[in-house]
């Protein structure tokens, strides 16, 4: 009897054990899993491409297996970018030459898809098959790399819903305008490839976010679903609808998956970041903060450094003879410019060497100067305060005359509040830092009309914002949407180009200027400049470095043509793409039309 209620007690533990759930793995090792797989995908396409070549198939066949290869790369993209940035980059980074800044003879080769690409779009010659199996062998190992080290990587909720938001402004930024998809031109299928890694970890959450709010989760899958099917139907790069993708589907996707995150109570990303982990979408108002681009907490802006900086700003105090201040040359009323091709030096008996830029949205910059040559904003003040054609000031006896006023002592030691001695070079140089980063101006009519009001823009603007993303290149360097030369979606980085700008609006020989080159004579720096803002352009002319262009015209045609290329100026490091653009007068007119609707004055005001 006994043995037989041990027999019934057994099966009956056994049974209730046999019932029992294993225990789910938790959502970011899901996502994990999901994604070494991803890695796995594209690893076998590469191979195959590979493989293609070393038995030297046809050009079309090299081309379907690359498109096929970089389809499967972007659906792990969006964790590559994330964790492996750097591997990320062999794999479909820019093929532009790039210079060791610290080492003048020593340069980085690039490689990868882009690389790639070249060889079997542009004129395929089979001749070249030994380099291509080389750079398609690269991309093997590549992936190899990328696969041993996200084997290691820990996951985590609240990082993984960052990573989504930014492959959704990746996508709106870079993704849709070709901008690592020139020659192939198969963008929109790679977007919605993209598109379809977001939703299938998304995926993963959804009995968390169902329980919470199911209409969020139904209407964000639905977004994915419908942005996909919107890219895959509407293929051609140069009749893409881009505003009508950002509007339908980009911007409410980035709101949606903010809220989802917030919906799972996750935790809000701590660092501070040049666009706001907590900024719904791209062109949210506020979405930028300019203290990311400071030394450190100390040198943050605040109300009251603001107020003494603006006092600086327009005081000739900082001049070496009293007569000339910042505003001399960044003048309000020309969306601080000057309107001159080259200011006149102090002594007004030659001119400077370049053009003078607008100082709005200048805090939204890695760095600054046409060359690159300094971070800071306070640096950027101290060359320019003691540069002998600009203002010959001395930042000693600035102090020493500023401590004899008593306005100017009550309004340095409360912004300074911290410091023993407030009146100091260093907070006269962060005061000046902070007053040019409160000239964020990013309300314009294209603002407002991307946030919801329809009726800021007309049609002929809207078709030039898609000639703009798409034929016509311009946000491949003038990225959105700040329009500089600052890499989204982290704009930690700021890019130059040599384009190859003349010597004069009727030359055919390229400008004297060396540019980024003249800081330590690296050859790929030779004619390089930094990628200005295209924000509020319609008020500063006359444009380029040296200013030889007098209207938004002739700066379009100059890059219609192809740059220097296209003037016959031979330049080998040019870095704009040498083909020229075919635009006809009318969308050359459009795009003319939507740069103006770059146009914000709300931070132009006279003191």
């Amino acid at each position: 009897m006994n043995k037989f209620l041990f027999l019934i007690g057994f099966l009956l533990i056994a049974s209730i054990t046999a019932c029992k759930k294993p225990p789910e793995k938790p959502k970011h090792d899901l996502v994990k899993a999901n994604y070494l797989k991803a890695i796995a995908g594209a690893d076998t396409s590469a191979r195959q491409l590979n493989a293609a070549v070393k038995s030297k198939a046809s050009e079309g066949e090299l081309q379907d297996l690359f498109k096929r290869a970089r389809l499967a790369y972007k659906r792990c993209e969006v964790f590559a970018e994330y964790y492996s940035p750097l591997t990320a980059k062999s794999i479909n980074g820019a093929p532009i030459e790039e210079a060791d800044v610290d080492d003048q003879n020593k340069k980085f080769l690039p490689e990868g898809f882009q690389v790639i690409e070249a060889f079997i779009f542009q004129k395929y010659d089979s001749a070249s098959n030994g380099d291509l199996l080389e750079e398609t062998g690269k991309l093997v190992s590549n992936f190899q790399r990328l696969r041993t080290y996200s084997e290691t990587l820990h996951f985590a909720d609240p990082q993984i819903f960052d990573a989504l938001r930014l492959e959704i402004f990746r996508i709106i930024t870079l993704g849709i305008s070709g901008f690592d998809a020139a020659l192939a031109q198969n963008s929109m299928p790679e977007a919605a490839s993209a598109l379809s890694s977001v939703q299938n970890v998304l995926t993963l959450y959804a009995d968390s976010l169902k329980l919470k709010d199911e209409n969020l989760y139904s209407e964000t899958q639905n977004l994915l679903q419908h942005a996909q099917g919107y890219l895959n139907g509407h293929k051609d790069f140069n009749s893409f609808n881009r505003m009508e993708f950002i509007l339908r589907y980009g911007s409410p996707l980035s709101a949606h998956l903010l809220k989802s995150s917030q919906t799972l109570s996750l935790k809000k990303m701590p660092d501070l970041r040049a666009l706001k982990a907590d900024a719904p979408t791209l062109f949210s108002p506020g979405a930028f903060d300019p203290d990311f681009y400071t030394a450190g907490i100390d040198a943050h802006s605040s109300p009251q450094k603001t107020t003494l900086g603006k006092k600086l700003f327009f005081d000739p105090v900082l001049s070496g003879n009293g007569t000339r201040s910042c505003a001399s040359c960044h003048q309000p009323q020309k969306a601080f410019t000057d309107g001159t091709a080259k200011m006149l030096t102090l002594n007004g008996k030659s001119r400077v060497r370049r053009n003078t830029p607008t100082v709005l949205n200048a805090g939204l910059q890695p760095a600054l100067f046409y060359d690159l040559r300094v971070v800071y904003l306070e640096d950027q003040a101290t060359e320019v305060i003691n540069n002998p054609d600009e203002m010959h000031g001395d930042l000693r006896a600035a102090i020493e005359k500023i401590k004899k006023e008593e306005e100017y002592a009550g309004l340095f030691k409360r912004a300074f509040l911290k410091s023993k001695d407030p009146v100091q070079e260093y907070n006269l140089r962060n005061a000046l830092g902070s007053y040019i980063r409160s000239l964020t101006a990013l309300n314009s009519r294209f603002d407002q009309y991307v946030r919801g009001d329809l009726k800021k823009l007309n049609q002929p603007e809207v078709r030039g914002f898609n000639l703009y993303m798409g034929k016509a290149k311009c946000g491949t360097c003038h990225f959105a949407p700040l329009f500089n030369g600052t890499v989204p979606p982290d704009f930690a980085k700021i890019e130059t180009e040599v384009i190859g700008v003349p010597a004069s609006d009727k030359s055919k020989k390229i400008d004297t200027d060396l540019g980024r080159y003249n800081l330590r004579k690296i050859e790929l720096h030779k004619y390089a400049f930094r990628t200005p803002t295209v924000r509020n352009v319609a008020l500063t002319a006359p444009y380029m470095h040296n200013g030889i262009y007098k209207s938004l015209e002739e700066v379009i045609d100059f890059y219609n043509k192809g740059g220097a290329s296209g003037l016959g100026i031979e330049l080998e490091n040019q870095t704009l793409p040498f083909d020229k653009l075919n635009l006809t007068n009318k969308e050359k007119g459009e795009i003319v039309s939507f740069l103006k609707t770059l146009t914000d004055t709300g931070a132009v005001k006279q003191p």
